[in-house]
């Protein structure tokens, strides 16, 4: 618009919450500079290769519900890179059962909420039927919680389910099979806040709510090459391999940002780092209680990968129980893999691994795919390698909603994003997004700048 003064925002990080925050600004018509550290984008969403093979680092999926993720990669011309399923249909293999019995789905019908999961669970074979009527009294109690109430958040899950009847295998072939691999954490060790939310969204809001979609191609495709192209289109300054040193205002308020060799000058500052470093750049009096971000804990994330010589298994993933395998998903075709198959198998809430030898590893894993897919017995381990994600999340423990900051701080300007800040969403892709918009919106605002038409729209957290 003629005669406005032109402004400025630096974006500090490059994952998927500062990409978004960066496109939202760029967009509204700000001058935008994005940060990274890393010699590359995406965050703890990203590929490396591995001789021929190009691997995630682990594997990530998202839901038809997740409406933040799909707009940024529809922001990205990334969506049919990473389809989501026509309808849920999730593949559960009971290692306890004998060969031939061991499948059940859970899986929808093109009914409403919530006779559209009705048949999957009467007929859902690991769980008895007292256990499975037990499941659809604690589901529909479940959907009758207030995800406002704060008291919510300092309960665990677990206890909840005890309460409403529900069995250690219920908890293990059900609630937990769902849970571990969203929130990142068994029952007992989250927030009922959380685990409502993920529950009640994903399963109990929209029929088609949990369909799941996951990336086709390398994640490093969607989130550095095609993200880094949407940013270049949309004018944004992108510096890798850049550490902040130190942020600051000067005397007419604007922020001063030091990087080696370059101090930058903004008008607006969005802070999109993990807690820990958000906690060390944040100057005085940004927040009122800034060690509450060093109390805000991490988990963490094993996976597992194996290529075989041969074709093992013929579905895309499938989920297991008991055993330690948790989800096995078919990289194959996404890592460039000519000949034989590759098998990632993502371990969630891996306390007790995540620093296990390969070789530990590779003796405990080998034998349960055996177990689990009978054509491995014949079949040739061409390559085992794991990948370790030590802080992949925040923790979603009780109490941990009242750690967890909005987009604004008490320092004009200076706005935080991450999956960890205060989306109302436990640490996914989704909730990196929805924080994203949340500081370019904050900031925007401040600097009397329109939101561009087509940004997400969306229920801010309180």
């Amino acid at each position: 618009m003629p005669g406005r003064p032109a402004r400025d925002a630096v974006v500090i990080g490059g994952g998927l919450a500062g990409i978004t925050a960066a496109l939202a600004l760029a967009d509204a018509g700000i001058r935008v500079t994005l940060i990274e550290g890393r010699p590359r984008l995406g965050g703890l969403a990203f590929s490396f290769q591995r001789g021929e093979l190009t691997v995630d680092n682990g594997q990530h999926v998202y839901l038809r519900c997740c409406t933040a993720y799909r707009w940024f990669l529809d922001r990205i011309e990334g969506t049919a890179l990473a389809p989501l399923q026509d309808r849920l249909d999730v593949p559960v293999l009971d290692i306890g059962k004998p060969e031939g019995r061991r499948l059940g789905r859970l899986r929808r019908d093109p009914l409403p909420v919530p006779l559209h999961l009705g048949r999957s669970l009467a007929t859902y074979p690991h769980l008895s039927l007292a256990e499975r009527a037990k499941v659809g009294r604690a589901a529909l109690a479940l959907k009758g919680l207030d995800l406002a109430d704060p008291t919510l958040d300092t309960q665990d899950f677990g206890s909840w389910l005890a309460a409403h009847g529900q069995s250690a295998r219920a908890v293990e072939a059900l609630w937990d099979l769902v849970g571990v691999a969203t929130l990142n954490a068994v029952a007992g060790d989250a927030s009922l806040g959380l685990a409502a939310m993920v529950f009640k969204t994903g399963l109990l809001s929209d029929p088609g709510a949990a369909d799941i979609g996951w990336a086709h191609v390398p994640l490093g495709e969607l989130h550095d090459r095609l993200a880094r192209k949407a940013l270049d289109s949309a004018g944004v300054r992108t510096e890798v391999r850049t550490r902040v040193t130190s942020i600051s205002t000067d005397e007419n308020g604007r922020w001063s940002v030091q990087v080696p060799g370059e101090t930058l000058q903004a008008d607006a500052v969005v802070l999109a780092v993990p807690q820990r470093e958000a906690h060390e750049l944040l100057p005085d009096g940004a927040l009122d209680h800034p060690d509450q971000l060093l109390d805000i804990g991490t988990a963490p994330i094993l996976n597992v990968h194996v290529v075989y010589d041969r074709k093992v298994l013929s579905r895309p993933f499938f989920a297991a129980l008991g055993t330690p395998v948790q989800w096995v998903f078919d990289r194959t075709a996404a890592s460039g893999l000519r000949e034989g198959q590759y098998l990632a198998l993502s371990q969630s809430a891996a306390h007790d691994e995540i620093d296990a030898p390969v070789a530990t590893l590779r003796e405990r894993y080998l034998p349960e795919l055996e177990r689990l897919l009978p054509a491995t017995r014949g079949a040739e381990v061409k390559d085992f390698f794991v990948t370790r994600e030590r802080t992949a999340t925040f923790a979603p423990t009780p109490g941990v909603g009242r750690l967890r900051p909005g987009a604004r701080t008490k320092a004009p300007g200076l706005y935080l994003a991450g999956a960890w800040t205060a989306t109302g969403w436990p640490a996914t892709m989704e909730s990196a997004v929805r924080s994203g918009v949340s500081a370019a919106d904050a900031a925007l605002s401040a600097l009397g700048r329109s939101r561009p038409s087509d940004l997400f729209e969306f229920e801010e957290a309180a």
